[in-house]
């Protein structure tokens, strides 16, 4: 599978673009700016991008009103289709924000059912009680997802429903040559839907991806040979900057070892979840760390650990922004790219991950472990990387068997010599590939 030997770059779609937060029905060829920053995806050295929702929409693109149509504040079809068309030129994958748990009010067979209550062919596509009543006075009830009633729940139980969605995908696919699909609040979509989903993506193109939204629980119940090949690794995700935040790297790797390390037991042995430091639903990284000398080190943590490293839009230079502003002071828009030590550092990461098939599908091995300071070892039949971070501001001395007297670490390029014990200077990070 492609998506497990690469880094992915998400966009929020309507953010990055500068596009409305209310849909104005004003046509603007947004879309196309993505296209402008292409270079700076190649130097950055990601293998996809990950698109927030890109069909129309009542506001933020989860709230769709028709799944074959690119919102008018993006453009129109066709300029998407040049956006896909540009990215695969320079070899890089396509996934979209596929949103099959519920509709925005404004979807048309929702629409219809307001109109022509009983006599709506789209009455059983939603969960409907002609009964009741809704927040917008509609005259019905409907179920609305965990209580928020512009996005209307689709009753995916409804093999008609089912269908629209799956036709919609090969219509993205046939049309798009998308390469995969980020599944929106996956926890809450029907199993059978999901398994129905993988088979059918499956035939239509050969290593299509599907990757599910989890916040809690075990991942495992969307993820599976017939389910989705990855979740969102949410329990990590706090983990990491938790761990450097309360200066206790003891947090991150018990996760990392209840979930991979080498017991018969751990929970997500062999899977590929979705690692993130952020991304559009939480405060950027930049603004929950307490120490900024800590970034790089949580970047080369999560790009070190089991997974599909992640990065958000405008946090590879470091761009502050905290949930407590809103949503969209998390989805910002952003002229132009920018480029500085610390995107060096994760371009460094990027290109590391890519030539490391240890990275990729190696095991988890905890080395040495400190508050401050952890190592760890990533390890497959032909190759086999050291994981070392200090998170502390003085140097430290740590001693392992290393099975090798030298390694060479991906970011700087440099040899290092195990020789006496792995010197590891203050506030400093290896991936050391022996």
């Amino acid at each position: 599978m492609w998506a497990y030997e690469m880094s992915f770059y998400q966009i929020y779609t309507l953010g990055f673009c500068g596009a409305p937060f209310e849909n104005d029905g004003k046509l603007e060829h947004r879309i196309l700016k993505v296209i402008d920053w292409i270079p700076h995806l190649e130097k950055l050295g990601v293998g996809a991008v990950l698109f927030n929702p890109v069909f129309e929409s009542d506001t933020h693109g989860y709230n769709t009103r028709d799944y074959r149509k690119i919102d008018t504040r993006l453009g129109t079809n066709e300029d998407f289709k040049k956006v896909c068309k540009a990215l695969h030129k320079k070899g890089i994958k396509i996934v979209l924000d596929g949103v099959f748990n519920h509709a925005g009010r404004g979807f048309f067979g929702f629409k219809d059912v307001l109109e022509k209550r009983w006599d709506s062919p789209y009455k059983d596509w939603f969960n409907i009680s002609f009964d009741g009543n809704s927040n917008y006075n509609d005259g019905l009830w409907y179920e609305g997802w965990e209580g928020n009633y512009d996005l209307v729940k689709f009753n995916l139980r409804n093999p008609q429903v089912a269908d629209y969605l799956l036709e919609s995908v090969k219509y993205w696919i046939d049309e798009f040559d998308i390469d995969g699909l980020r599944l929106d609040v996956a926890y809450c979509v029907e199993s059978d839907f999901l398994r129905r989903l993988r088979y059918e993506t499956g035939n239509w193109k050969e290593d299509f991806f599907l990757m599910g939204e989890m916040i809690g629980g075990d991942y495992n119940r969307i993820m599976g040979d017939d389910l989705c090949h990855s979740s969102t690794n949410y329990e990590c995700y706090k983990g990491m900057f938790s761990s450097f935040n309360s200066m206790n790297m003891f947090e991150i790797i018990h996760s990392l070892l209840r979930q991979f390390g080498p017991e018969n037991w751990t929970l997500y042995k062999g899977k590929h979840m979705l690692s993130f430091v952020d991304n559009h639903d939480v405060s950027r990284i930049a603004s929950t760390l307490n120490n900024p000398a800590h970034l790089k080190l949580i970047y080369t943590l999560m790009f070190g650990m089991p997974g599909i490293p992640t990065i958000y839009y405008g946090s590879e230079w470091g761009e502050k922004a905290d949930k407590s502003q809103g949503d969209p002071a998390l989805r910002p828009c952003f002229d132009k790219p920018q480029w500085n030590e610390l995107t060096d550092h994760i371009a460094a990461l990027c290109k590391g991950q890519k030539g490391s098939n240890a990275l990729n599908y190696g095991g988890f091995k905890s080395l040495v472990l400190t508050n401050r300071q952890c190592v760890f070892e990533r390890e497959t039949e032909n190759d086999r990387v050291i994981v070392a971070i200090n998170a502390d501001d003085q140097p430290y001395t740590a001693h392992f068997d290393a099975r090798a007297g030298r390694a060479t670490d991906l970011i700087t390029g440099n040899m290092v010599d195990f020789g006496g014990g792995l010197e590891i200077p203050g506030y400093t990070s290896y991936l050391l590939q022996i």
